[in-house]
């Protein structure tokens, strides 16, 4: 909450403080406040109602502790053994520090988490403690460690914790200019880290761009683990309830369950692992505010779905734009609304590259439903990797046309040297066949020559000859028919070979021509 609006919040809970629940419902929906000023009162108002038996603080007083001002500046004080360099963000609880050891037994920069002097209540510091424990608990390398744990002489908890010299995951990959296969792969080490909280019971519960942060040497750092959730029965249900109606969380990477305070299990993290993707791939957020106005970020992420992220770099260009996203109501029904770009202006993948199965995991772990979703982190992580060695992935159908264009994709080379293989076969096969059928042709040629060479000698002998042979002057005309059916007859003797029947014909027609030359 900003200092300028802080009045105006205050006045309005000294006016609502003292009626009742429907009353005041009635008296804010009267006065016409913009919607930044309306989301701060509810959330003060619902703080208010869930206070009692576990802080000793009002809504008004809870509320000072959200005000941005400059008078938190602890640069150059010491708690414990560890003296404070500068600031390196703050929240509702308390803030985070840069610190430096200075008891002289080793040098150490640590990261020293410190709740708020206003917040030491016993229900936060009880929550406080929570996440000492669970950041305890959590030894894997791309969670950033516990190191140290106490309180102030004033009995204020701190925690110092690994400090990741390094830049948020979603600026990395834009000041790296990352590829789109390093973007995935340093995505998947994220969901290998969540993964791993999960398995140790633990919801992180504000998964965002800023609580994973990468080394200079490219090692991602999942940190803040200030209002996660143990998923163990009975531990700290109420403490975990009340962080919730708090809104302590990010709503623009929080679950629709979040928002709606509802049960948050595992899942909720694997939609703000969708997120998180979604804005590494396209460069924008999925549901955003022109105005920051929160209740329509609510409206977006509960009620709406989000266009496709290759349909975000295709349509989207410069700092903001306000294309509209399909409203999931009955008939088809658009509401633009606006959709923030947090990187440059010149986007470095294509649409081409991410459209499809990275579309379609991207929805598959935003879907409102928890249910819908990746049953965990671990199977996001396994969906990114098939998809990086060019296998199917869960989510998308698994049909003939789609396992064929994989194993193609993933099979290049050696399709290509198949396919080669197979134009020479069938190259071949055609050749023989066309040879093949070169050869029938002549060979139908011949023997339709040899039959009518036959069938000729025939006519001239036993047809032609007897007609002419007893005709006066026909002399001439008998001795050439005899002279050609002798050539027709050497002709066939030598392709005679061993047919019987030619054989024949061909010793009664050589009869005939002994019988001519006799008269």
């Amino acid at each position: 909450m900003s200092a300028e609006n802080w009045p105006l919040v205050k006045a309005i809970l000294d006016e609502v403080l003292d009626l009742a629940p429907p009353e005041r419902a009635i008296f804010l929906d009267a006065g016409g406040l913009k919607p930044e000023i309306r989301a701060e009162v509810d959330a003060l108002l619902a703080f208010e109602d869930d206070a009692q038996g576990l802080m000793q603080l009002s809504a008004v007083e809870f509320a000072k502790n959200f005000i941005d001002d400059d008078e938190s500046d602890m640069s150059g004080q010491t708690v414990g053994a560890y003296r404070i360099v500068r600031e390196l963000g703050h929240g509702g609880m308390g803030a985070v520090y840069l610190a430096e050891r200075t008891d002289g037994k080793f040098t150490q920069r640590v990261a020293l988490k410190l709740l708020k002097r206003e917040m030491n209540t016993s229900a936060l510091r009880r929550h406080f403690e929570q996440e000492r424990e669970i950041l305890a608990s959590l030894e894997h390398p791309n969670i950033a460690r516990l190191l140290d744990a106490g309180t102030t002489e004033d009995r204020v908890p701190f925690i110092a914790m690994e400090y990741v010299d390094g830049l948020p995951i979603g600026e990395y990959c834009r000041v790296k200019n990352l590829d789109l296969n390093a973007r995935l792969e340093l995505f998947r080490t994220v969901c290998g880290a969540v993964d791993y909280a999960h398995q140790n019971l633990i919801v992180h519960r504000d998964l965002k761009p800023s609580n994973v942060m990468v080394t200079h040497d490219g090692v991602p750092k999942l940190l803040d683990f200030g209002i996660s959730k143990i998923l163990s029965k009975g531990i700290d249900d109420a403490d975990s309830a009340t962080i919730t109606r708090m809104g302590l969380m990010t709503p623009s990477y929080a679950s629709p369950e979040q928002l709606q305070k509802k049960s948050v299990t595992t899942l909720s993290d694997v939609y703000s692992l969708g997120v998180i993707l979604f804005e590494m791939l396209s460069g924008h957020r999925p549901f955003e505010s022109k105005e920051n106005d929160l209740r329509e970020i609510y409206s977006a992420v509960i009620e709406h779905e989000p266009m496709l992220p290759s349909s975000v770099i295709d349509r989207h260009t410069g700092e903001m734009t306000s294309e509209p996203y399909a409203k999931s109501v009955p008939g088809n029904v658009t509401e633009p609304v606006n959709v923030r770009h947090t990187g440059p202006t010149s986007w470095t993948l294509s649409a081409g590259s991410v459209r499809g199965d990275l579309d379609n995991i991207v929805l598959k772990a935003m879907r409102k439903e928890p249910e819908r979703r990746y049953s965990s982190a671990g199977n996001l992580a396994e969906d990114i990797r098939r998809h990086l060695n060019g296998l199917t992935v869960t989510a998308r159908p698994n049909t003939f046309s789609y396992r064929v264009t994989k194993f193609v994709g993933r099979n290049r080379l050696g399709v290509l040297a198949a396919a080669v293989i197979l134009l020479a076969v069938v190259g071949g096969v055609g050749t023989t066949l066309w040879q093949a059928r070169v050869a029938s042709a002549e060979r139908s040629r011949a023997e339709k020559r040899f039959n009518d060479v036959r069938k000729l000698a025939n006519s001239y002998l036993f047809d032609v000859y007897p007609e002419i042979e007893n005709l006066e002057g026909s002399l001439k005309a008998r001795e050439a028919i005899v002279k050609n059916a002798l050539e027709y007859l050497d002709s066939l003797s030598a392709e005679a070979g061993s047919d019987l029947e030619l054989q024949a014909e061909l010793a009664t027609a050589y009869e005939k021509v002994g019988d001519v030359q006799e008269h």
